[in-house]
């Protein structure tokens, strides 16, 4: 049931994120072509001080795991592709991020500093936390101190906590809807792989599908609600094929 939880978040994890991106596009090249990109602007930055959030989320359970590592990933990838010198800022973002999950209790003080840098945008909390409360989903379950951490983030980004509950609700119900394919052969047909090929092989296959069928940040602004939910869908197929083929080989 474990793993069957994972690629099934996998697939479905960033959904309200994505769709708030596809109506807004205040993350752009355009946006930010005269960004000065430094440690301490990245740091003071909204989406610096989200990264940070992020973080103390990931962490709360007391370890990031493969699957949070992965997707925290695509989003440095994403964030940092919008920044000039996207490498230099990627590994900034990085930097902040490993900070700032060595420690919960700035947490607040973290999450106002947002608020004021987004002026409370409607829009943009909806992104962050639907963002945060989807990470914590991703092993699975929410952990009393993961819930803990979204609570007082929601409680100092001024968040509607009917929103706040409506996506857990959502996660909640998509877990309990979960299927599994049954088929092998039909896992390696997906991924364009043979039963006969090397994990390495597959994993390359399986790394270059999610890239392409993930619904990340950036693509997605400007696209249709029934696109998000065809990628979502997509993505959610392809890891549901990698971790049966890794569970038929242990």
């Amino acid at each position: 049931m474990g793993n069957m939880i994972l690629f099934a978040i996998l697939g479905g994890v960033f959904y309200y994120i994505f769709k708030s991106y596809s109506k807004y596009e205040g993350y752009s090249k355009e946006a930010f072509k005269n960004f000065s990109v430094s440690y301490d602007s990245l740091k003071q930055s909204e989406l610096g001080l989200f990264v940070a959030l992020v973080a103390k989320v990931a962490k709360a359970d007391g370890k990031v795991d493969a699957l949070e590592a992965q997707l925290i990933g695509i989003m440095f990838d994403d964030i940092s592709a919008v920044f000039p010198e996207p490498t230099q800022t990627k590994d900034i973002l990085k930097r902040i991020f490993d900070e700032e999950k060595q420690r919960v209790d700035d947490t607040q003080a973290v999450a106002q500093h947002l608020a004021r840098a987004i002026k409370r945008d409607k829009a943009k909390q909806q992104q962050f936390m639907g963002f945060l409360i989807q990470l914590a989903f991703v092993d699975g379950e929410v952990s009393q101190s993961e819930e803990e951490i979204l609570q007082v983030i929601a409680e100092a980004l001024e968040f509607d906590p009917n929103a706040y509950h409506a996506i857990f609700d959502q996660f909640e119900k998509m877990m309990a809807n979960m299927t599994p394919k049954a088929n092998i052969n039909d896992a390696y047909k997906l991924l364009g792989v043979n039963e006969s090929d090397d994990m390495s092989v597959i994993k390359k296959a399986y790394r270059k599908l999610v890239r392409e069928y993930h619904p990340d940040i950036i693509k997605s602004q400007g696209k249709s609600e029934a696109y998000m939910q065809e990628a979502t869908a997509k993505t959610q197929e392809i890891n549901q094929a990698y971790e049966m083929i890794k569970d038929a080989r242990k």
